[in-house]
């Protein structure tokens, strides 16, 4: 049972919060006074403090900033959650840096604070422990993602011990290298994996149509409104919503977003009503958020509410041993697919593929693979099927965009290669999802894209 100790000298917001974490299994203990609490703290030793930033004697902010800036001093592994109104939103950012785990907007929701507190503590218990393939698959579901590399491995470890929790997470890094694959592994390990996992590319959504396409509209609250549209948030309530590309998003949509994050409420588009919504948030970026709020062109109080645990992933560059296993990985999914039982990479052409730079990372490997078996007859692939398809030369240097194919783009190649799988596995999702090599919510979404029937499975 974990002891809170709430320092607030509102007595209403005293009682509100012992009763709601007491009725949760916490002991509790109160004090109106920062400078009685650092006796309380000696004395009962607490694993997590809910500060507020404001006392009565002042409404600055600054009581609240020192006490927190003494607890991180003395007591640097007790957990603090701040307390704070709209009005010290940067305030409760410059205390995250300080070393507060999260900030509360009064008036906060029961559920939304409560998960807060067990996503803080249940991080603060977790010992990261020594990365080891087998053991890791044997204790999560990482089916879709391949490698052995150790930077890799220590990823797949730290999204392992993440998933369980309600945590926010950032993933960033190049674009290719799998930040929608971990997002997804985060979701299909966390407690929300029986629920709607709701992929948003905010790279494409523009800043008119923003509250439109998250938070959905009513019947003529624009123009072209016929009908009334559910969200995005509203879709993965009680799931999670992955928001792609967040650094392209522009500062008037981000205060919306911020909105929706902090309260966990929003008004469709043309309503006047609010609705709530409970959601894990996962985001990406190939961005550098840190330089973009350093040019005000990313809000830092939107930084801190999303990147409570960051993942970087590396590019394909620095983990070349893994080049070899996603390359026979993609050519054993597209084996079943083409009814091509004896295809398979020569070991000269494994090695080759090994030195290409590939900007692209993983997935101009996956698109370099799948265009070279389309074209090549033979089932033992070659350096030169390969370097058949590099635009430019045959040299590795070379291999700095993907190349045209022919007379189909590779969208249509995506097309064909989705609607055989579909036939060849009579439609059965799971199967085609395994062979493809990708997940089940990211082939649904391909089969909407392409409107391609199926039955969703359970």
């Amino acid at each position: 049972m974990s002891r809170i100790l709430i320092i607030d000298d509102d007595v209403a917001v005293q009682a509100s919060l012992t009763l709601l974490l007491k009725q949760d299994g916490f002991q509790v203990k109160t004090t109106s006074s920062p400078v009685l609490a650092m006796d309380i703290i000696q004395d009962y030793k607490p694993e997590l403090i809910i500060l507020d930033l404001n006392f009565s004697i002042e409404t600055s902010g600054d009581e609240g900033m020192k006490t927190l800036k003494i607890i991180r001093k003395a007591h640097p592994n007790v957990q603090v959650i701040l307390l704070t109104g709209w009005g010290t939103i940067d305030l409760a950012v410059e205390g995250m840096k300080i070393g507060a785990k999260d900030f509360i907007t009064k008036p906060w929701q029961n559920d939304y604070l409560l998960q807060s507190i067990k996503t803080t503590l249940n991080l603060s218990q977790q010992t990261p422990q020594s990365a080891d393939r087998q053991k890791l698959d044997e204790k999560y579901d990482f089916n879709h993602i391949v490698g052995q590399d150790p930077q890799l491995l220590s990823i797949l470890e730290t999204i392992g011990r993440v998933a369980v929790t309600e945590a926010p997470v950032l993933i960033t890094g190049e674009s290719g290298t799998g930040k929608e694959l971990i997002a997804e592994a985060i979701h299909q390990n966390s407690k929300r994996k029986n629920k709607p996992f709701v992929k948003v590319n905010l790279g494409g959504v523009s800043s008119t149509l923003f509250e439109s396409e998250l938070f959905g509209h009513t019947r003529g609250a624009f123009t072209d409104a016929k009908s009334d549209r559910i969200g995005r948030f509203e879709l993965a309530n009680k799931g999670t919503i992955f928001l792609d590309e967040i650094g392209d998003l522009d500062l008037s949509s981000q205060v919306k977003l911020l909105r929706v994050l902090q309260d966990r409420t929003f008004e469709p588009l043309g309503s006047s009503k609010s609705k709530t919504v409970d959601v894990r948030i996962i985001c990406a970026t190939n961005r550098n958020l840190e330089e973009m709020v350093s040019k005000n062109t990313f809000r830092e109080d939107l930084l801190y509410r999303i990147n409570l645990i960051t993942v970087k992933l590396p590019p394909l560059r620095e983990r070349p041993e893994d080049i070899s296993a996603l390359a026979v990985s993609f050519v054993n999914n597209l084996k079943t697919i083409y009814e091509r039982p004896q295809l398979r990479i020569s070991s000269k052409a494994i090695h080759w593929l090994r030195s290409l730079s590939l900007p692209g990372n993983i997935r101009q490997l996956k698109n370099l693979v799948e265009k070279t078996v389309l074209l090549t007859p033979d089932d033992e692939l070659q350096i030169h099927d390969f370097e058949k398809n590099i635009t430019g030369g045959t040299s590795a240097a070379a291999l700095r965009a993907l190349p045209e194919v022919g007379t189909m783009t590779l969208e249509e190649m995506e097309f064909q290669m989705i609607k055989r799988a579909m036939e060849f596995h009579q439609y059965k999702v799971s199967k085609v999802a395994r062979s493809l090599g990708i997940t089940r919510f990211a082939l649904y979404r391909r089969l909407e894209k392409f409107e391609i029937p199926y039955h969703p499975e359970n």
